[in-house]
């Protein structure tokens, strides 16, 4: 069975997106949701946090959670380092950092280029990714942070 991916979201347009790197891997989202990038710097725990939350930090009298992208995905934690950096995102009307292992780049691309995601198996959940991109380097999945940060969760988050 073939899965397309909503033509009307991605018909004919333009999509600037940041790209990242989680480990070995690339992902990318949409640049209308990032607020900015930071460096590394380390952040502080909360007690009973969930595991993907690292801590918080102070962003401009703002606190936001700073959340392990790598361990949301379902892959190993990240250990931060001096090329780490915090991608501050605005999702459901909150503010969060995401820690990635570096910023790759920013890139403008036909959104022709974003293939569908496979279906691995009836239990896979791809919600999180809005499709693959394939380029000269690799492929990039494109990840719907939306999806990924439910409503309720970003509550649970801020409480």
């Amino acid at each position: 069975m073939a899965t397309t991916i909503n033509s009307t979201m991605y018909s004919g347009e333009v999509l600037e997106i940041i790209a990242f790197r989680l480990h070995d891997q690339e992902f990318c989202v949409k640049t209308t949701t990032i607020r900015e990038i930071r460096g590394w710097a380390p952040s502080t725990p909360l007690p009973h946090a969930p595991k993907d939350v690292i801590g918080v930090m102070n962003l401009r009298g703002s606190v936001i959670p700073i959340i392990d992208l790598a361990y949301k995905l379902g892959m190993k934690s990240t250990v931060a380092n001096e090329r780490s950096a915090i991608v501050v995102a605005e999702v459901h009307n909150m503010v969060i950092g995401m820690l990635v292992d570096r910023v790759s780049d920013i890139l403008t691309i036909p959104s022709s280029q974003v293939q569908p995601v496979p279906e691995v198996s009836a239990s896979f959940d791809k919600s999180f990714s809005e499709g693959i991109i394939a380029n000269e380097t690799g492929m990039i999945c494109f990840l719907n942070l939306s999806k990924m940060f439910k409503g309720t969760e970003m509550e649970d988050i801020a409480a």
